[in-house]
């Protein structure tokens, strides 16, 4: 069966194909039918491939399928192959899966869109580019496929162009991203300039060996970090996560919740044994810039009023969570909470998308509350996300969360200490979430500030809110589910019930460090997690639900305006900045294009003068010629004379 990888991608690709040439003539809602029928191929393809692969020992779980090559060129040769392995499949399972789930609810989000053949082509088109990130069994495949999802995500969060905000933010991601990639090319250049070759196999075989110096590896690693940072929306390249929700909500859903933002964790899992080669400093630097990272966005999402905004900011910290792992040695750690984070992010961001359709396009969640009594489906499966994502047990999250916790200990109790706040103010910001959207009295007809005399309230009043259609509502049930169970993966009971680390250890080389703590401490850590958990909810039910404590105690306006990081740098790309880039134009033009229209300019004068020995008359030639045999005989005379 693993030879039949090469449909998990394939397929998507040719929905794309079929969609993009002939997605008008099928029209609304075959197309979309089309593009989720694919995926669920997709996804079928990948458990067979999954089941083979898992039935074989650890030692024989690693297969290359070549397909052809690719680039001969020299010394440089790559090929068009997958690398099939337990952690290209893990990606691959929820890729697919998710990706599935995510289609079918577009059917119903994306009703009555006018390009709505053009988004599921697109949606296509980012998974084919996904698939072919994770499964490449090289470095520039696996780029390819990165630069894919990227281009995927500009066409897809500036999909409603019309509006200058939503191309302003496809158009900030595209080029945000640009950096991160220009890390991931000088970390192949430097790749190949070592090892001789591309494929992960050598390269990864030979880190394994020991036979690369450490300042190689930690320039590989520290360049490979850049590129996670952009794809990842770390600190300082997260800017362009934030207003990428200006894409439709299955965008969010699929690119920045189950996808292309886990990418970066990919990659650094996928190097590990050049981690392990570099300086003891590079896994420092990821841990602490990932719980910095999730700290800080923490913060902002406790005083947002877009719902899909708080959730923005959420994924930002839960990726900072991951990277913590990797920092950690926590490799396990940071795949699990990949995988559980993949199902309720995406059930969150799907429930939201559900609340939007509900309130006709109202993302602001002032305008919200009482909403479980219109969407009973939406506000149960919203409770199961919530629960997993603040950490409550037995919730998929809670496992996740407290397993890179403890390996946080074990490196480092100041990391464990950012992480756990990080944790309480995730149940804080949660809560709240839930607390304005489900809870309390209904605010959809009210009055807002600016409106003349209720007349608009009024015509809010004739919309009420209402649940979501089956296609959109049996996803939100389906991805509950497996936020409940997700969990149960990797119990940290006993070896025999971690399965994730028995599956993935093909893959991790021995790399996975061994956590140093008993297993009373472990329960206490458990525990503290647990019980802040439940602080921060409470607080944000005194704040939200009982009223007894002033909001603005916590929604400050830092908070709200993102620390003004954001408002900073807009101002100074449109500032010095866009002077910087003028002068540079400037000096492009006048100096590098000058210099080089200067030496043609020399060329056609001295031209234009030889032009004037040319004028093709056969005396004038002759006396030239004449002249010259004078010229030389004076010359040897003269030399003979000397």
């Amino acid at each position: 069966m693993v030879d039949l990888i090469w449909l998990v991608p394939a397929l998507p690709l040719g929905g794309f194909i079929v969609l993009i040439f002939c997605g008008r003539r099928i029209g609304e809602p075959f197309a979309g039918w089309l593009a989720t029928g694919v995926m669920a191929g997709s996804f079928i393809a990948t458990v067979a491939v999954f089941l083979d692969m898992a039935g074989r020992s650890a030692h024989d779980r690693r297969a290359v399928v070549t397909l052809f090559e690719w680039i001969p060129a020299g010394d440089l040769s790559v090929d068009v192959g997958f690398l099939v392995d337990p952690l290209s499949l893990t990606m691959c399972l929820f890729i697919t899966g998710v990706g599935a789930l995510i289609h079918l609810y577009s059917v119903g989000y994306m009703h009555g869109d006018a390009g709505f053949p053009r988004f599921f082509a697109y949606l296509n088109l980012f998974t084919f580019a996904m698939l072919m990130l994770v499964l490449g069994d090289n470095l520039l495949l696996t780029f390819l496929g990165w630069e894919g999802v990227g281009a995927c995500s500009y066409m897809l969060i500036s999909f409603w162009f019309t509006e200058p905000a939503n191309a302003t933010a496809g158009k900030k991601a595209f080029v945000t991203n640009r950096i991160g990639d220009w890390g991931f090319m000088v970390a192949m250049f430097a790749t190949f300039f070592t090892f001789g070759s591309l494929n992960y196999v050598d390269v990864l075989d030979a880190s394994e060996a020991g036979t690369v110096a450490q300042t190689t590896a930690t320039l590989i690693a520290v360049m490979l970090l850049v590129g996670a940072v952009g794809k990842s929306a770390q600190f300082p390249l997260y800017l362009w996560l934030p207003d990428a929700m200006a894409g439709p909500t299955p965008v969010s859903a699929l690119i920045h919740a189950a996808t292309m933002v886990t990418s970066g964790v990919y990659l650094l899992t996928r190097v590990n044994p050049v981690i392990a080669d570099a300086a003891g400093w590079v896994p420092d630097l990821i841990a602490w810039l990932g719980v910095g990272t999730a700290l800080f966005a923490a913060t902002i999402a406790m005083a947002q009023t877009d719902i899909k905004k708080v959730l923005a900011y959420s994924t930002i910290s839960q990726l900072g969570y991951m990277f913590l792992a990797v920092g950690s040695g926590a490799y396990v750690a940071a795949v699990f909470h990949m995988v559980t984070h993949a199902f309720f992010k995406a059930l969150l961001f799907l429930g939201s998308g559900s609340v939007i359709h509900g309130m006709d396009g109202d993302q602001d969640m002032r305008h919200y509350g009482g909403l479980r009594r219109f969407m009973p489906v939406t506000a149960g499966t919203f409770v199961v996300g919530w629960l997993a994502i603040a950490g409550v047990p037995p919730f998929s999250g809670f496992w996740s969360k407290d397993e890179i916790l403890a390996f946080a200990w074990n490196k480092s109790p100041a990391l464990w200490f950012v992480g756990l706040l990080t944790a309480v103010l995730t149940a804080f910001y949660m809560t709240r979430l839930m607390a304005m959207t489900f809870s309390g009295e209904s605010r959809y007809a009210d009055e807002r500030p600016g409106e003349e005399d209720g007349g608009a309230a009024a015509l809010r009043a004739d919309h009420t809110p209402h649940e979501s259609p089956r296609t959109m509502t049996a996803p939100l049930v389906v991805l509950a589910g497996l936020a409940m169970v997700a969990g149960f993966v990797q119990l940290p009971f006993s070896s025999s019930t971690k399965w994730l680390e028995h599956w993935l250890e093909p893959s991790l080389y021995s790399n996975e460090v061994h956590l140093g703590i008993g297993g009373g401490t472990q329960f206490l850590l458990a525990a503290i997690a647990v019980v802040g958990g439940v602080v921060g909810i409470g607080v944000a039910v005194a704040v939200y639900v009982k009223a007894r404590v002033d909001r603005g105690l916590f929604e400050q306006a830092i908070f709200a305006d993102a620390w003004r990081i954001d408002r900073s740098v807009a101002r100074f790309m449109g500032g010095p900045g866009r002077q910087g880039f003028d002068a540079t134009n400037r000096f492009d033009e006048r100096v590098v294009d000058g210099a080089v229209f200067g030496v043609a300019d020399v060329v056609r004068r001295l031209a234009g003068l030889g032009r004037l020995f040319h004028s093709g008359m056969v005396r004038t030639y002759a006396s030239g010629i004449g002249v010259g045999a004078v010229a030389l005989i004076t010359w040897f005379l003269v030399r003979s004379t000397l």
